[in-house]
This record gives structure tokens, C-alpha cells and sequence, in this order.
């Protein structure tokens, strides 16, 4: 058994070797060493926005193959510095954040404005910048779930990033002003010759419905994916779908019996197609969320995720907290098995 079949366990021949037979491996634009030159080429970035993709592409372990490993770190405003650094104060530093990233062998680091800031002139030369601009801040009493912006293109621009990241919750009340603010951000950002990279999450309680969570159902995240791409996102980050449905069950929207008879399987490679479809076929790349740090298991559940990823067509994985909640040496060690995965040429695409 391979390194990777052995990390599946009993899951090995179930997600290795399925077939998938919704949409066909032929029909998707997939991730390659000349992906910037196969896709974005050809659409309106511009030269120096596709120069920056073109960087991030190249950088890290994964470099030169179109498949990008990157560690997101935002948390301390997301779940408080708290909640997210108490189990290795260590991160409380920023520059051990970008140490871990670089150590790790990361395409770029992805975190807020005043961690890169402080450490910009260090390493924005080392190792791709990713800021994230827009976060959902947990101080406000009563609790008041929204995205709002932290920082600006310009500021991105000046520290020397190649991407800037935001968050919009679709489906939240919140979410017409949010699409506003980001598709006016990531123009901007273009304009000034950076990626653009979208945590395209749904948020609303009506999505939680008999006991079932909606908000990673395949429908609607695929749907929260064209959105996404709608706005310009050249890279979307997503969470994996563990369910399909939402639409349907929930009883609002527009969606068709297709999509469930035709378009999509209980198999998890075959929902994760559908999320890279609603990618453009995945001339956007789509990136699955590593989620929570769960304890011993994390480092086989993220090759779990890499694999269904890389095996449905996705472009890689973005995973903060399943590396950065552990000894830098074990976040390290988890970071090169999710890039080993993409490495083995004996895991292919469905």
C-alpha cells in the first residue's frame, strides 16, 4: 500500500479508486504547471495580477505543478486569539506564523493585516503574501455575525502581497452588502496586479434544518461557488460537502431535479465535483477548508480531504488550524502529507 492508501485506512479502495461518472474527468479544466498560460491568459487580468498567480503557483513544495498547499491564519479575529492560540501560544507571535508556512513548504501564508505588516519587509520576498481583508469579529455583545473590512488594496499592494483574500457569508442577511464590498475590493486589487481568492461560505440559520446541517451541502456551496466566481475569484475557497440537498430541503431558491438524479452522487469525490463545476469547470481553482483541529486523527482526515479534493478536480487545500494547534515540527509534518498527496502521481484524477 502506498503512504497515502495507508493514511485512508479502511477508506483506501472506496475514495482511490472510485470512478466518477457525473460530470467526466474530460469535460473539467484542470490544475497543471501551465495552468496561468491554459486559463487565465485568456481572460481580462491583468499582466501583473497574472505575474502574482504566476508566483504563487510556483512557490513551495508544490511549486510548478498548479496544485497550491496554503496556511490560513485569521483566526485570532475569527474564533479570538484565545480560543485559537492557547493551545501554542507560540502563534501569538506573528513571525512564527510565517515561519510555519515557509517550514512547511506552503505556496503562500493567508492571514490579517497587522500579522503580515509586522513582519512584510522579512519575508514578503520569501514566501507569497496573502492578505485577508474582511473578518467576522466575536467581541460585539450581543453576538452579531458579519463580515466587515479590516484593511485596503492599497495596503495589500504596499506590503508586497500577491493575493488578497476575503469572506462573504451567503445566504446571511448581510451578504447583498457584503458582494458589494468584495467585488469592488477584488477589482481594485486586480487593477493593482494581485490574485484574488474568495471564502465562499454560506451563513444563515435556516440552513440547519431536522437535525441536518445544510451549510456544507453540495447545492448550496456550489451555488455560493459560482457566485464567488461571478465577482472575478481566482482561486475559491470552500468547505467540503458532507451533504447535499439544502435547496430542497429547505424549501426556497431555484434548483433542478438534475442535479440530484444526474449531477451529483453520495459519493464525496462526486459532491466535491459539483463544487468545482460551479467553478467554471474549474477554470477557477477551488480550494477545500482542512476545518477544526480535531485531535490525533488530524493528520489522516486531512489527507482524507486532499485526496477527495485532488481526485474531484480541486486545486488544493487551505488548512490553518488542523497545523498551526499542534508543535511546529507536527504542523509541518501534516502540511507535507496534504502536499504529498498532490505529489503522487498514483492518485488521480476520478
Amino acid at each position: 500500500m502506498s503512504d497515502v492508501a495507508t493514511k485512508l485506512g479502511k477508506d483506501a479502495e472506496y475514495l482511490l479508486t472510485h470512478e466518477c461518472k457525473t460530470f467526466r474527468k474530460e469535460t473539467l479544466i484542470l490544475p497543471g504547471p501551465d495552468f496561468v498560460d491554459r486559463v487565465f491568459a485568456h481572460s481580462d487580468r491583468p499582466i501583473p495580477a497574472l505575474r502574482s498567480l504566476q508566483q504563487l503557483f510556483d512557490h513551495g513544495r508544490l511549486g510548478g505543478t498548479g496544485y497550491v498547499s496554503i496556511l490560513p491564519v485569521d483566526q485570532g479575529i475569527e474564533h479570538s486569539a484565545a480560543a485559537s492560540f492557547a493551545p501554542n501560544p507560540i502563534y501569538f507571535d506573528p513571525e512564527n506564523i510565517v515561519k510555519l508556512a515557509l517550514e512547511g513548504g506552503c505556496n503562500a501564508v493567508a492571514s490579517t493585516l497587522g500579522v503580515l505588516a509586522m513582519v512584510a519587509r522579512k519575508y514578503a520576498h520569501k514566501i507569497p503574501f496573502v492578505l485577508k481583508f474582511n473578518h467576522n469579529e466575536l467581541l460585539t455583545y450581543p453576538t452579531f455575525e458579519d463580515q466587515i473590512l479590516f484593511a485596503s488594496m492599497k495596503q495589500a499592494r504596499d506590503m508586497g502581497c500577491v493575493a488578497v483574500g476575503a469572506t462573504i457569508y451567503f445566504g446571511h442577511a448581510t451578504s447583498n452588502r457584503q458582494i458589494i464590498e468584495v467585488a469592488r475590493a477584488f477589482e481594485m486589487a486586480q487593477d493593482m496586479g494581485m490574485a484574488t481568492i474568495l471564502w465562499c461560505y454560506t451563513r444563515n440559520n435556516a440552513f440547519k434544518k431536522d437535525g441536518v446541517d445544510y451549510h456544507v451541502s453540495a447545492d448550496l456551496t456550489g451555488q455560493a461557488n459560482h457566485l464567488g466566481v461571478t465577482i472575478k475569484a481566482d482561486i475559491v475557497k470552500q468547505k467540503q460537502p458532507e451533504n447535499n440537498g439544502g435547496y430542497t430541503a429547505i424549501n426556497f431558491g431555484k434548483t433542478h431535479p438534475a442535479v440530484y438524479q444526474c449531477l451529483t452522487t453520495n459519493h464525496p469525490i462526486d459532491l466535491t465535483r459539483y463544487q468545482v463545476a460551479n467553478c467554471y469547470m474549474g477554470r477557477a481553482g477551488l480550494i477545500n477548508s482542512g476545518g477544526a483541529s480535531s485531535g490525533a486523527d488530524d493528520l489522516n482526515e486531512a489527507v482524507r480531504t486532499a485526496v477527495i479534493n485532488k481526485r474531484a478536480g480541486g486545486m488544493g487545500l487551505i488548512s490553518g488550524r488542523k497545523a498551526f494547534q499542534r508543535p511546529m515540527q507536527e504542523g509541518v509534518d501534516l502540511l507535507n502529507a496534504i502536499q504529498d498527496v498532490y505529489l503522487d502521481d498514483t492518485v488521480t484524477i476520478a
